[in-house]
């Protein structure tokens, strides 16, 4: 009975961890880049990941989407998937580039558009 209880509870936490982990956060209220492009101080701040440029100048026009919004990244080479938050989104020389943080981390990441999946501004279930 004793080693059932055990096990019942060391399951119950680890349940209890992994949903934890599975949370998406809020979005947050502040600190992203919309309809503009990033600055050094926005990238500075945390605010931003990169600032586009050519040649020392500033080349980035912000892309026509929801910021910040939750997303799904997939990396292209292990296919795994990660929960992110867009903080930032442009265009550069033809490249859709987006600045992102990974959920739960303050892990920050540049990657082209296509590898995300957007979600939109409602907090996904």
């Amino acid at each position: 009975m004793t080693r059932w209880l055990i096990a019942a509870f060391l399951l119950t936490v680890c349940m209890a961890a992994q949903a934890g982990n599975d949370a998406w956060p809020d979005l947050p209220q502040t600190c992203f880049v919309s309809g503009r492009a990033a600055t050094v101080a926005d990238v500075k701040a945390g605010c931003a990941v990169f600032v586009a440029t050519s040649n020392g100048r500033p080349v980035g026009k912000p892309l026509d989407i929801e910021i910040p919004q939750y997303a799904i990244h997939t990396d292209r080479k292990t296919g795994k998937k990660a929960r992110v938050i867009v903080i930032q989104a442009e265009e550069a020389q033809g490249m859709k580039l987006v600045g992102y943080r990974i959920a739960g981390t303050r892990r920050k990441v540049v990657d082209v558009l296509d590898s995300l999946v957007l979600l939109g501004a409602d907090k996904p279930r």
